[in-house]
């Protein structure tokens, strides 16, 4: 397996979309088309990357949205002139549990880094303890927990932003 970054192709996007829709949802996460779209189109203009876990295909990604283009609710937290943030990470479930998951994130932060951000951030629903493990192995600390009734409708409707510095 080969994780890294390089230009992505139209079939690379079909691809990415395929395994976040058939990987992605369950009761913890929040994957709309909308958010999906916006995230390739960060990518395509240079203001996000796609961090690839390809063999012969793309089994995996995360997606790291660069400074300004990161969204504004961090501001709370940070100047997002200097921090990235990770949208959406998804492993197909062949490759689910060999820790490939903690490795996009670790090389989410290492590209961060080169672009000249200090942190990057990432949410998670306050319950999903596979997603906790994940970032925590990645380097990644709670910086707050919020009730989020728009975002999450399950459990206790709460998000958890993480940090981790690069």
């Amino acid at each position: 397996m080969k994780i890294h970054s390089r230009n992505l192709t139209n079939s690379d996007y079909e691809a990415m979309r395929n395994l976040l829709l058939s990987e992605g949802p369950n009761e913890w996460n929040y994957i709309t088309d909308e958010s999906i779209e916006n995230q390739f189109n960060l990518i395509r203009s240079g203001k996000a990357v796609a961090v690839l876990l390809e063999e012969i295909k793309i089994v995996g990604f995360a997606v790291l949205i660069l400074k300004e283009a990161s969204p504004e609710k961090l501001e709370k937290y940070t100047n997002i002139s200097y921090s990235a943030y990770i949208n959406d990470v998804v492993v197909h479930k062949n490759q689910s549990g060999k820790g490939f998951g903690s490795k996009l994130l670790c090389e989410a932060i290492n590209l961060a880094k080169i672009e000249g951000c200090n942190q990057v951030f990432i949410e998670r629903h306050e319950e999903n303890l596979a997603s906790a493990g994940m970032m925590r192995k990645a380097g990644f600390e709670i910086v707050d927990t919020f009730y989020d009734p728009q975002k999450r409708s399950s459990g206790t409707r709460r998000t958890t932003i993480q940090q981790a510095s690069t």
